[in-house]
């Protein structure tokens, strides 16, 4: 390496305007070391629950009653692995998963990886930017393509927020989940779910991979559950902890926060499940499997449950969901494009290309194809997600079981095996979901 690479390496850090400017508490009892380190995984843990989610949950749920929840579990448990490798990336080594890809790879393989980096960011924010304009249309009748461009604004709002400090972006997030988790937890009430049958809708079926129509949707959900864009978000936001740089200090902010990581994780598979449970025990009970349009769940889902409240928190978390991984979103795809080019833009700046970007598709299907194009499209979002993400995953399992690279910190051997097994596993299902797709 160069003096002058050297020196970049040096100074360049990830989210420099927030890298290390939250305080942790190195003394006390454990629990007060653990709030100080809460945070991060509840950022990442609502890209697990954001609009494109619902959508496929709610027609897997719909569709196949509560056969898929095992893929909500099975995905949720591969997040909780590898968003444990992002933390101990960022923190071992101070460079976040794109940083790491430049760093490593040469310059056209590095520009590959950017690039179906900055697809997976748009598919993210195509399904957010319509989960939100829905739940403005729902909630208060804006039209839909109103509701698009209203989402452009939402930059201000993550503006507004890392001004003021980077514990206030946590602190809105957790207080949007508050909101989600009682939606839903009203929503289960009412509907009143079969539980042995979602005990055996845990219990994977082979019927899942055989069947061409479950295997898309499954994809979907898992696309929607170990999304590309949180391994890179969240390999630079552990960083915003101002720790020291000494072996015990990080061996110790690494523990906290996979913990922190895999306590969000755990809240976003209740919801996540929550959604596949509530269209299993409304839709597919009542005959109605062909949902998959959030606009006709929310319609419907009055009159089967027998109150305007069910269709009212369903709009509310919607929205809910809209706002808050949004927010994520364009952190991920500023962490992106500044950690594959070193191209500094002002926040701003990069946060509107971002949603520019997204705009475009998300306002042509909702002019030319309304309510129903919309729908496939958020499907369609998520498998682009899916089909993505194993160019994230194979660079993240590399690194983090490269010992030059992490030194005392490379992962253990079995999370190592584990994690790589997860890569073939959707290197697998994507190949044969595209084969599907061709020929049959």
């Amino acid at each position: 390496m160069t003096p002058t690479a050297l020196h970049e390496y040096q100074q360049s850090k990830s989210l420099p305007e927030s890298h290390g400017t939250v305080r942790v508490n190195v003394t006390g009892n454990i629990f007060r070391k653990l709030f100080s380190f809460m945070g991060p995984g509840y950022l990442v843990a609502v890209g697990y629950m954001d609009p494109g989610n619902w959508a496929t949950a709610l027609s897997g749920g719909a569709q196949f009653g509560y056969t898929l929840l095992s893929v909500c579990l099975i995905s949720n448990i591969m997040a909780m692995l590898l968003q444990s490798q992002c933390a101990r990336l960022g923190i071992a080594t101070g460079r976040d998963l794109a940083q790491m890809c430049r760093d490593s790879f040469s310059k056209p393989v590095s520009f590959i990886l950017w690039i179906l980096a900055e697809l997976a960011i748009c598919a993210t924010d195509i399904a957010e930017v319509i989960g939100t304009a829905i739940g403005l249309y729902l909630l208060f009748h804006i039209p839909l393509e109103w509701g698009v461009l209203i989402t452009g604004l939402d930059v201000l709002l993550v503006l507004a927020l890392q001004r003021i400090g980077f514990r206030w972006i946590e602190a809105f997030i957790i207080s949007l989940l508050i909101v989600i988790f009682g939606c839903f937890a009203v929503q289960m009430l009412l509907a009143q779910p079969d539980i042995p049958a979602i005990a055996n809708g845990f219990i994977p079926k082979t019927e899942i991979i055989t069947n061409p129509a479950m295997l898309y949707i499954a994809l979907g959900i898992i696309g929607a559950t170990v999304m590309p864009h949180n391994l890179y978000l969240h390999s630079s936001i552990v960083q915003t902890r101002a720790i020291d740089s000494n072996h015990l200090a990080k061996k110790s902010a690494i523990r906290f926060a996979t913990m922190d990581s895999t306590l969000a994780l755990a809240i976003a598979l209740i919801i996540n499940t929550s959604i596949l449970i509530l269209a299993a025990a409304t839709f597919h009970v009542s005959g109605y499997s062909d949902i998959a349009d959030l606009t006709d769940a929310h319609k419907m889902i009055t009159p089967i449950l027998g109150t305007a409240l069910a269709g009212t928190l369903f709009a509310v978390a919607l929205l809910c969901c809209g706002l808050s991984s949004t927010v994520t979103a364009t952190l991920a795809g500023q962490i992106i494009m500044e950690g594959f080019l070193n191209l500094r833009l002002p926040p701003w700046a990069r946060r509107m290309i971002t949603r520019g970007l997204a705009l475009i598709p998300a306002l042509s299907v909702t002019v030319l194809y309304g309510q129903e194009g919309v729908g496939k499209l958020l499907i369609l979002s998520q498998v682009i997600l899916s089909l993505q993400l194993p160019f994230a995953v194979v660079p993240l399992v590399m690194f983090t079981a490269n010992r030059k690279k992490m030194g005392d910190f490379t992962a253990p051997l079995w999370l190592t095996i584990t994690t790589a097994m997860i890569a073939i596993l959707l290197i697998t299902l994507n190949i044969k979901m595209i084969i599907d797709i061709i020929f049959i």
